[in-house]
């Protein structure tokens, strides 16, 4: 009884294992909230979108230009001038893989302006795997255009 107990647990935690290691290998697919494509403008119409609002509930699609390397716990993408957006999942829910940059991706939720204290800076530049150097030149705050996203689609 005992042994069927034990095969059963193991069984369970093995399942569980190779359940989470494919979760984490796939680099497309959604994450978060279920999601589609319908009615997402392209990344680049944002700031223009954003310029009488602090905040708005949107949906874009653009490229991916950085993961965080630590555990995929954000993201950037290119805005198309040269500015790159911040994107955070909504109350750290989920992740994204950390090899997905250079993929392009569809996200639903709230972007928002938002002055980034020089502590978030510098942390967020040691999870992109900056350099000492890098990271320690981070003397200011910076306004930024961020994204809190519900979900995410990554092909």
């Amino acid at each position: 009884m005992m042994i069927k107990s034990l095969l059963s647990v193991l069984l369970s935690l093995a399942i569980t294992i190779v359940v989470q290691a494919q979760d984490v290998s796939a680099s497309t697919g959604v994450f978060g909230k279920s999601i589609d494509e319908k009615g997402a403008i392209p990344i680049k119409k944002l700031q223009k979108e954003m310029s009488k609002a602090e905040s708005l509930p949107i949906k874009v699609k653009g490229t991916i230009t950085e993961v965080c390397q630590v555990k995929g716990c954000w993201m950037t993408m290119d805005l198309g001038n040269g500015e790159m957006m911040r994107i955070k999942f909504k109350d750290y829910g989920f992740f994204v893989p950390k090899d997905a940059a250079g993929k392009t991706a569809t996200i639903e939720g709230v972007a928002q302006k938002k002055l980034i204290d020089i502590d978030e800076l510098k942390h967020l530049a040691e999870d992109a795997g900056k350099t000492e150097e890098e990271i320690q030149a981070i003397d200011r705050a910076k306004e930024e255009l961020t994204f809190v996203a519900d979900g995410v689609i990554i092909r």
